[in-house]
């Protein structure tokens, strides 16, 4: 058997990276699965090959997964209420077990202000009437489950993570809800299970899956699984790594990754046109996030917490 340099086999679209043969142009070709760098024209071909290829491979796989991890992740859906982006932080927005719906905290505010008596237990989205009693709410939420849908999965994981809304506190019911709404793709999913993975008890501690959930999370949306990655980076010493997570997140309007960013610029690990690009950014979307409603929904739970 010929085998050729994976370096050869780029040059030719059409050449076995093993043995060489051509398909002439015909497509038999397979190609890597995992890099597309090269192409074979059998499995014996590709397993002979794959020592000579390995480092390639893993390269590309590498550089494919940061393009991916480092590209800017679109805003939150907007509250289909106001029509305003909702809020990243996730005590300022409520699931609906009716609709399915996440509405923000400033739309459920005015309207238990401003809604006739009548109106103000019905849900603002769809107007179905509100659960009457907590063991109500929790039989909609497991029908919402039941549907397959992930923010339930999340909403109700977290009741049982809790203890709250009547459930007994179940760490292995909230784990295997979790796990079921981040293959989903639901980026709190994820967060929430870095963070399990992180500390341990529940499970045992896992490095390597509390950043692979940190990473789907804040690939997802999550600026604050972003911003741990962050942190995470500049624990390992991979400083530029950790500053493109800040600057992602802090596009985002998260707080704390934009002070990580303007102490950056003042450190010199941050470019003043990066940090003025990503100071613009921020206020952006704190201005898409922003309203009145919001600030007085934000300011009752404030109060509610005693701060």
């Amino acid at each position: 058997m010929n085998t050729i340099t994976t370096k050869d086999a780029d040059n030719s679209k059409h050449q076995c990276a093993a043995c060489g043969d051509s398909d002439d142009g015909g497509g038999s070709l397979k190609p890597c699965t995992a890099c597309n760098l090269v192409k074979y024209c059998k499995e014996s071909c590709q397993v002979a090959h794959w020592p000579a290829h390995k480092q390639a491979c893993e390269k590309r796989v590498a550089e494919l997964f940061d393009e991916k991890l480092f590209k800017q992740p679109p805003p939150n859906e907007d509250c289909p209420i106001c029509y305003l982006r909702l809020p990243i932080d996730f005590d300022q927005f409520k699931y609906q077990s009716c609709c399915g719906k996440i509405l923000c905290g400033g739309c459920v505010c005015a309207n238990t202000v401003a809604a006739a008596d009548t109106e103000k237990q019905k849900c603002v989205f769809c107007r179905t009437e509100g659960s009457y009693s907590v063991e109500e709410e929790n039989e909609r939420v497991k029908k919402r489950v039941e549907a397959n849908d992930a923010r339930a999965m999340f909403h109700l994981g977290t009741c049982y993570q809790f203890g709250i809304n009547s459930l007994r506190q179940d760490y292995a019911k909230a784990l295997e809800l979790f796990h079921k709404s981040a293959k989903l793709g639901n980026p709190f999913a994820h967060s929430n299970l870095s963070i399990y993975y992180h500390e341990g008890g529940i499970v045992e501690k896992d490095t390597r899956k509390v950043t692979y959930h940190e990473q789907l999370a804040a690939i997802a949306g999550n600026v604050q699984a972003r911003y741990n990655l962050g942190c995470d980076e500049v624990n390992t010493g991979n400083i530029d790594r950790a500053y493109k997570h800040w600057m992602i997140s802090a596009n985002d309007g998260h707080d704390l990754s934009m002070k990580a960013v303007q102490e950056g610029y003042k450190s010199g690990f941050v470019t003043k046109d990066d940090c003025a690009k990503t100071t613009r950014a921020y206020g952006i979307s704190i201005d898409e996030m922003k309203s009145d409603d919001r600030d007085k929904a934000a300011a009752a739970i404030r109060a509610s917490k005693g701060s």
